[in-house]
């Protein structure tokens, strides 16, 4: 058993009345494709039972670094991960670490929906089914239930679960992704920008989601909305390009800081939309 599965089967609940809530923490984390620098000393701490916003101005490196964290940024030729990522302790990008059982502990739901050609009950099912977890048909189908309740599909798609993924509408299809990250028991969630293809009704109900199960999980979402990252976030990390085009963290702390009383004239520009 690698150490990132042993870590996975005897993880127990964190203690989070004496502050150790820390799940994945970047140290130095930079990243280069070619020659180019795209993010550079990234130090930033993600929290259990917390959602972290990212914010900044287009090409800051926010999904570089979200890429990074469940190494994502291996299917990329010539991208190279230097600094660390740790997962609980762990470092990542160790070299006796299974990168598939990285993105087993951390799913990743990305900006548009990404159905795969079947059912809905299958697209639920495939994590469960591609990891070879040992499930009787019952199991089976308490595990793709549980999945869309905590999605909020459950009772949208009930009664049709042999029906084709794309028959659902977009704000649909992207909590079927959603359902289908749960579905394989995640420690981590990793959004990048979740909602920028749908309308403001399927916004409210992904926003809602994530509260409703933000307790649970370790949730991180890229966001160019403002008001989103108001709304669902608690701690903000803003990032901004320096003058040579190199993604920086300029800023973190607690949402309603970052929102009223940011430390940095760049992070009250960008919020304001003086930039960006």
């Amino acid at each position: 058993m690698t150490m990132l599965k042993k870590i996975l089967v005897e993880r127990e609940p964190m203690d989070l009345s004496n502050g150790d809530r820390v799940v994945v923490e970047t140290v130095g984390l930079t990243v280069v494709y070619g020659r180019k620098y795209a993010i550079k000393d990234i130090n930033l701490k993600f929290e259990r039972s917390r959602i972290t916003a990212i914010i900044g101005p287009s090409g800051c490196g926010k999904s570089t670094l979200l890429r990074c964290i469940n190494r994502m940024n291996d299917l990329i030729p010539d991208a190279k991960v230097q600094g660390k990522v740790f997962y609980r302790g762990l470092d990542i990008y160790s070299k006796d670490v299974d990168p598939v059982a990285v993105r087993t502990a951390i799913g990743m739901v990305f900006q548009r929906p990404n159905p795969f050609p079947m059912s809905i009950f299958d697209n639920v099912a495939f994590g469960l089914r591609v990891n070879g977890v040992k499930l009787t048909k019952q199991q089976l189908y308490e595990k793709v239930k549980d999945a869309l309740v905590k999605a909020a599909l459950w009772d949208e798609v009930k009664d049709r679960l042999d029906a084709q993924a794309f028959s659902l509408s977009g704000g649909q299809q992207q909590r079927l992704c959603i359902a289908r990250t749960l579905a394989v028991d995640p420690d981590v969630i990793l959004l990048d920008e979740p909602t920028v293809s749908l309308d403001p009704i399927s916004t409210a109900k992904i926003e809602q989601l994530l509260r409703n199960i933000s307790q649970d999980y370790t949730i991180i979402i890229v966001t160019h909305n403002m008001q989103q990252a108001a709304r669902v976030s608690d701690y903000t990390a803003v990032m901004m390009p320096d003058e040579n085009m190199v993604g920086r963290l300029i800023e973190f702390g607690p949402t309603k800081e970052i929102f009223t009383n940011p430390r940095d004239k760049r992070t009250e520009d960008y919020i304001s939309g003086r930039i960006g």
